[in-house]
């Protein structure tokens, strides 16, 4: 007989260490997500780490601001910020109060509730593309900035929890350089995802957005 995940919820003390040991370590678990439509349920695929004024690619390296507070709070909080105008990302806070680290979550397979995660993603051609990427994995969990600064530590009536779920062996565990950062942190190998999971997203190397002024024009 083949065991189940287990359903206990992570502690405190789980987020409470370096980002760089919570990222890998978050692959396998089960994110409990509760929606007004029903449950939604989701074991993480894929993950990046960014550890704050240690990293270029942080929003947290230039210091505090209204956007990346949350960031600076205890560990075991959501952080959801809004980018590029259209999408929610949605990330776990790590390490020590004032030290603003965290975890991107780029992907994950639906476990349950799948209908609903349709009804958010109705363009998803299947299951496994509903939260194949960190705007899609938002989207199809219905994540927003109104749960910017939950608390996955505090409860069963919390609107997200982190379970047990069944961690992935280390050598299931790649990594590589994180999707679509520049500059300094272009190379840190701080993407982690599971070996040959169907649901972890294409890597994209960063591209530098052109300025207006450096557009071409059609003067001559």
């Amino acid at each position: 007989m083949i065991a189940g995940p287990d359903r206990t919820p992570l502690p405190r003390t789980f987020f409470d260490r370096p980002v760089l040991e919570v990222a890998p370590d978050l692959l396998g678990r089960i994110l409990v997500r509760r929606t007004p439509d029903g449950p939604i349920e989701l074991r993480l695929t894929e993950v990046e780490a960014y550890a704050g004024p240690a990293d270029p690619g942080s929003h947290a390296y230039r210091g505090r601001t209204e956007r990346n507070a949350v960031m600076f709070g205890p560990p075991g909080h959501a952080y959801v910020y809004f980018t590029y105008g259209m999408w929610h990302c949605l990330n776990l806070v790590c390490g020590p109060e004032g030290f603003p680290s965290g975890v991107l979550l780029r992907a994950g397979e639906i476990l349950s509730g799948q209908e609903w995660a349709h009804r958010h993603r109705p363009t998803a051609r299947n299951d496994q593309e509903l939260a194949k990427g960190p705007a899609r994995l938002a989207t199809a969990l219905g994540i927003d900035r109104r749960l910017n600064g939950s608390d996955v530590c505090s409860g069963p009536q919390a609107p997200m929890r982190i379970l047990t779920g069944t961690p992935v062996p280390p050598d299931r565990v790649l990594s590589g350089p994180r999707t679509g950062v520049g500059g300094e942190g272009a190379t840190h190998p701080w993407r982690f995802w599971i070996d040959g999971d169907p649901t972890v997203s294409p890597y994209r190397a960063h591209t530098p957005r052109r300025r207006k002024s450096d557009a071409p024009s059609d003067r001559t």
